[in-house]
């Protein structure tokens, strides 16, 4: 990796966490007051300088249980890039809420991952321990229990 890229990847780590403990709110990006997943995305990679301005269409707080379009992931492929496990530190990992892909965090240092989850704040969190993340717990009993899907994504070649 070259020098460029380690000094991106930790200042994307470092950008994320000064958005820690701002309150999850739908479509909002203002950090400290209000931010969802999506939002936090954005706000990250733009102030870091990485993606210029996102022009992010409306999307129902639950968009993700009444579709199947992947709308999420086909607005991260403008930007990155699908990438094998382990991710790296400034990556993103996304996982399958609902019928598509529809939560993402940045990844710290996996398995710890900073994201804005509904009805909490901004936080790190270890994507491994944290069962919400690993296992499928809504659904029918076919799905209950089953791994949760997850992908991993990077901005960088």
């Amino acid at each position: 990796m070259n020098p460029a890229e380690l000094a991106q990847r930790a200042a994307v780590v470092a950008e994320a966490k000064t958005w820690l403990g701002t309150p999850f709110h739908h479509e909002a990006r203002v950090k400290g007051s209000g931010v969802d997943c999506l939002q936090l995305l954005v706000g990250v990679f733009q102030n870091v300088g990485l993606v210029g301005e996102v022009e992010i269409p409306h999307y129902p707080i639950d968009w993700n249980l009444h579709r199947d379009a992947e709308r999420y992931l086909e607005g991260l492929f403008k930007y990155g890039r699908e990438i094998p496990f382990p991710p790296l530190p400034g990556d993103i990992a996304m996982w399958r809420f609902g019928r598509c892909f529809s939560h993402a965090a940045i990844v710290i240092e996996w398995p710890m991952v900073i994201h804005a989850h509904m009805g909490s704040t901004v936080r790190l969190e270890n994507a491994i321990a944290a069962t919400w993340l690993v296992k499928i717990g809504e659904g029918g009993e076919a799905e209950r229990g089953k791994a949760r899907p997850r992908k991993f994504f990077s901005l960088w070649k």
